[in-house]
């Protein structure tokens, strides 16, 4: 059971692990272990709310496939049981991060006081960059 929010939790039986080898430097240890976890989440058959759902499957992330599966693999530490509860919350985290809601922008304009400031500092850099001219009296 996975507890992404007070009222949210994700059966276990909707997640799916898969033991497999990690890559990179180990050893003989790392060719005969297969400490790495493949976490597969099909977010269309699982039973989290409709609102979860369809800001899920909105979501930019190259860990949701086409078909609403959520992959991540998980092979940072040696033991398979921490390689798994890294992969639990790394799943929290993307779906907690996939519902946040954007707080919507207000466009904004400058002030005209602050836009006439502006103006007086260009005119004053001007009146200085003339000053530094030649002038020519024939």
């Amino acid at each position: 059971m996975l507890r992404i929010s007070n009222t949210v939790e994700i059966p276990s039986h909707e997640l799916e692990f898969e033991a497999i080898r990690a890559q990179g430097a180990g050893g003989q240890h790392v060719n005969k272990v297969s400490t790495a976890i493949h976490l597969r989440f099909d977010i269309k058959a699982s039973s989290l709310p409709a609102f979860y759902k369809e800001k899920l499957l909105a979501f930019a992330d190259q860990r949701i496939t086409n078909e609403g599966v959520i992959i991540i693999k998980a092979q940072s530490f040696r033991s398979q049981d921490k390689n798994r509860d890294d992969a639990l919350q790394r799943l929290k985290h993307l779906i907690k991060k996939a519902t946040v809601v954007q707080k919507a922008r207000r466009p904004t304009k400058p002030s005209r006081n602050a836009q006439k400031r502006r103006m007086d500092s260009k005119s004053k850099r001007g009146k200085v960059k003339s000053l530094r001219r030649k002038n020519n009296f024939e």
